[in-house]
């Protein structure tokens, strides 16, 4: 016997149109777009593509903007502004663009606040060490060497004005700005989607990223933080987070190993070697990347109870993770508590 089918009241029927219009004006899963620069992977994730825009539009538009960021301060770039600086004789003047000004405002801010914990004049050490565009090396450098290279490092050398947006090479003064350039390419990223009319992404470059507004179901982003652990992909913990740029830095992924020690990426620039304290990774928390990118390098490289004081004096979102023996402990700053709690800052 067939049953025959009741049809849907008028009232039901519209509700389940209703229901199936407005599931397909908001996606469940948010429209990503993603590609290469600076070394690494960059992603966008969003709610919704803003009316006008189109998805080809909008990603030509992140790849411009992400291209303008190299042209300035990729050290890898021969033609970029940054490398043009460090090429110059000692004397010359060097007008920036205004992005670049700014970054290097910040950079500097921060190296006087940390002392020359974090130093934008650090390169030649860095490439020293083997982890800049120059060759990777698996040997330590002569101590005669570090020397005569750390003779290049202090960021006082740099003659800077900001009003006109112009530094002056001084003569061998070599600018890396790659501790807070990723950072930076999320920041411009960012604000070109606010602008644009954006209500909710996700934006990411190597693993520092930035929130806006929620997922297409309404619910904030979800960031994982990663356990550091060299050779393993394993999480430490999974927060939510409602417009706030988060990043770490760590000695776990980039470095190499001689005469039974391993030396990591993170140059301390006050004393020409790479860090060699029980600080693993930071993940620092602030309103923009630039400035969260800054702040993860600098604690990473300043021992954990001065890391923490200047945390603590600045009010600072910080979450480290500590070698304790052949385990991991975490210390958290009041701010990161409450990010954690609240999502936001």
């Amino acid at each position: 016997m067939v049953k025959r089918q009741r049809r849907p009241r008028p009232g039901v029927l519209a509700l389940v149109l209703a229901l199936l219009l407005a599931a397909c004006e908001q996606p469940r899963e948010p429209i990503t777009f993603s590609g290469a620069t600076m070394g690494t992977v960059w992603t966008v994730r969003i709610s919704q593509l803003p009316a006008g825009v189109s998805g080809p539009e909008l990603r030509a538009n992140i790849e411009t903007l992400l291209d303008q960021v190299n042209a300035e301060m990729s050290t890898y770039r021969p033609d970029s502004v940054i490398s043009a600086f460090n090429r110059a004789e000692a004397g010359e003047r060097v007008s920036l663009p205004v992005g670049f000004a700014t970054v290097l405002a910040e950079a500097l801010y921060w190296a006087e606040l940390t002392e020359g914990a974090f130093d934008p004049t650090a390169g030649p050490l860095v490439n020293l060490w083997g982890f800049g565009p120059e060759r990777r090396r698996d040997d330590i450098p002569e101590n005669d060497k570090i020397r005569q290279t750390m003779e290049r490092v202090g960021w006082q050398q740099l003659e800077f004005d900001p009003d006109s947006a112009a530094l002056t090479q001084t003569g061998g003064v070599f600018l890396d700005l790659s501790a807070i350039a990723k950072g930076w390419g999320v920041d411009v990223i960012a604000d070109h989607l606010i602008d644009t009319g954006v209500s909710g992404f996700l934006v990411e470059i190597g693993g520092d990223l930035r929130t806006h507004g929620t997922r297409p179901d309404g619910q904030p982003w979800r960031i994982a933080i990663e356990r550091p652990l060299a050779g393993v992909r394993e999480l430490h913990d999974v927060i939510n987070l409602r417009e706030v740029a988060i990043t770490t830095s760590g000695d776990y992924r980039n470095f190499f190993e001689a005469d039974g020690r391993r030396f990591s990426h993170l140059i301390d620039p006050r004393t020409g070697f790479p860090v060699a304290h029980n600080t693993v990774s930071v993940t620092a928390a602030a309103a923009r990347c630039s400035t969260a990118d800054v702040i993860a390098t600098a604690l990473s490289i300043l021992p954990i109870e001065e890391a923490w004081a200047l945390a603590i004096e600045h009010d600072l979102a910080v979450l480290w993770l500590l070698a304790d023996g052949e385990e991991l402990s975490e210390r958290l700053t009041p701010a990161f508590v409450r990010l954690i709690e609240t999502g936001g800052l």
